[in-house]
């Protein structure tokens, strides 16, 4: 799937539930399925400056694409950091360049947010954009 089926899919995910309560449920249970990172890596390089909580996020170039573990200490961050992570790992660094976060307006998840961590969010994924480009430099 592209970055950008997967963001229709998240959109069309969001748009099924009914209420905020029902949507803060899936983003929490999208953190429970993340595997997380092995403690050595939650490190001071690995940590998304800007959040609330701490979250880490650790890249792996391989084979021409961009790859994501990531975790957090908190519950809902975790749940973001998943939902991020689900859409862009494993893509190449242009496709993660190219593309936007509209989706996020579309599902209203800033508006759900505290300023906090609405600000949180935009460093995960000004983070993930910081990694393809340096990636793609790169290559």
């Amino acid at each position: 799937m592209t970055i950008q089926e997967k963001q229709k899919e998240i959109v069309e995910d969001f748009n099924f539930l009914e209420d905020w309560e029902q949507k803060y449920e899936y983003i929490i249970d999208l953190g429970k399925s993340l595997v997380g990172i092995p403690d050595n890596e939650k490190k001071e390089e690995n940590l998304i400056k800007g959040c609330q909580s701490r979250v880490w996020i650790v890249p792996e170039y391989k084979e021409g694409k961009l790859f994501f573990e990531a975790d957090s200490d908190g519950i809902l961050p975790k749940g973001i950091i998943a939902l991020l992570v689900s859409i862009y790992s494993g893509h190449s660094t242009k496709e993660i360049v190219d593309s936007d976060f509209k989706f996020i307006e579309e599902i209203g998840l800033q508006e759900f947010l505290s300023p906090t961590r609405a600000n949180g969010l935009m460093a995960m994924t000004k983070q993930i954009k910081f990694y393809a480009v340096a990636y793609q430099l790169k290559s």
